[in-house]
């Protein structure tokens, strides 16, 4: 008569996870320690991808409410190499272009410097420039306006500044005030006003605005606009691109430079993808030191726990379910680092971005790919572990001291 065969009981799932397990709990701080080297990793993965992509839609906000239609128009230079100029009625003919919604412009006043009082050495000019700067000006570039006024109508003919953001901190002044007076040329001018920052033309930030009739009468301005700024219709901001050097300066308009200053935003973001990725790099490179620990932390189990493969073996265990059991542990090790990981890099990604002024954005797929290389880099590093363990035949493994 033929003795039946025998088969090994399977285990469930949750024998698994408790046999497991078990390796965890009898030695926490170490298993803390290795899980701590997989969470450094993601959680530096993460943070890099939170905070990229955070700025990308900061950036997204602002080009939606500041508008990618703004265009600048400026001199370039001739043929000879010299600084060419603008024609006068520049702005004008730019704001006749059908497209165009509106226009406005300002012009260098490279005859005055500005001076906080007539007490300041004549070499502190602190870098700042006076520009003549049409009325319509805050409307055009979206610059808004942070105390005081902007200069209308009236005050466009008398001595009254607006200064930039930058302008007003070099100059030590917060909000201005009747009294609050500057010298730009030589002449008293009163602070009326004080602009927020202009993203789209940073010049502004650094610069004294006064009216277009005062620098007229007082600095001999020509009235020729260094820089002209033309906002036009959505659809159409390719078509008056392409048109506004000719229109310009219809004699020479390869004297004439323009450009979209949300461009030039969008550019520097994505040189920040750049550093960026080195610094996904570096999380990688931590979140494979992670799983070098890990390992190594299952290596040393094995070496600690012969004599319980030992006796696991002799009461029936195949050496599958013991290459599982340490499998399990290592995939367990990896998953309570990885969990750790994202939460901390969405953590650190909310508290940078409530830092900046940021929307938090930590897209899905930074998470669960984290999460799916975490588990993968944690599979290898229990792989060999697994496997020698299953190699101890019970003899072996309980005659180890």
């Amino acid at each position: 008569m033929t003795a039946p065969r025998l088969t090994p009981a399977r285990m469930a799932v949750r024998d698994v996870a408790s046999v497991g397990a078990a390796g965890l709990r009898t030695r926490p701080t170490r298993a803390l320690l290795a899980a701590l080297g997989i969470a450094i990793g993601i959680a530096a993965m993460v943070g890099v991808v939170g905070i990229s992509s955070s700025s990308r839609e900061q950036l997204n906000r602002q080009l939606a409410a500041l508008g990618t239609n703004l265009l600048t128009v400026s001199p370039g230079q001739t043929i000879r190499g010299q600084e060419a100029k603008l024609p006068p009625e520049a702005e004008a003919m730019i704001a006749r272009i059908g497209p165009v919604t509106t226009a406005s412009a300002i012009a260098t006043i490279d005859n005055a410097k500005v001076y906080r009082s007539d007490k300041i050495p004549r070499v502190e000019t602190n870098g700042l420039a006076v520009y003549a700067a049409r009325l319509n000006l805050p409307q055009t570039v979206g610059a808004g306006i942070r105390s005081g006024t902007w200069i209308n109508a009236v005050t466009a003919r008398y001595p009254a500044a607006v200064l930039g953001a930058d302008t007003a901190r070099r100059l030590g002044i917060g909000r201005p005030s009747p009294q609050t007076e500057i010298l730009v040329g030589g002449e008293r001018f009163t602070v009326v006003g004080v602009l927020n920052q202009v993203t789209l033309a940073r010049e502004l930030d650094t610069g004294v605005l006064i009216g277009w009739d005062i620098a007229t009468e007082l600095f001999g301005f020509d009235g020729s606009a260094t820089t002209v700024y033309a906002r036009s219709r959505d659809s159409q901001v390719e078509a008056v691109y392409r048109v506004l050097a000719a229109t310009t300066n219809p004699h020479s308009p390869g004297d004439v430079t323009v450009s979209r200053p949300s461009d030039a935003l969008a550019a520097s973001r994505a040189a920040d993808l750049t550093l960026n990725g080195l610094l996904l790099g570096l999380g990688a490179v931590a979140l494979l030191v992670g799983g070098v620990g890990v390992a190594n932390t299952m290596v040393i189990s094995v070496l600690e726990r012969r004599s319980e493969i030992g006796l696991r073996r002799s009461l029936g265990a195949t050496r599958g379910q013991i290459r599982l059991q340490f499998l399990a542990e290592s995939l367990l090790l990896s998953a309570l680092g990885g969990v750790g990981g994202v939460l901390l890099g969405i953590v650190v990604t909310a508290g940078y971005a409530a830092y900046q002024r940021w929307p938090a954005v930590v897209p899905v797929w930074a998470s669960s790919g984290a999460l799916v290389a975490t588990l993968f880099i944690g599979g290898l590093a229990g792989l060999y572990p697994a496997i020698r363990a299953a190699r101890l035949s019970p003899t072996e493994a309980l005659a180890a001291p």
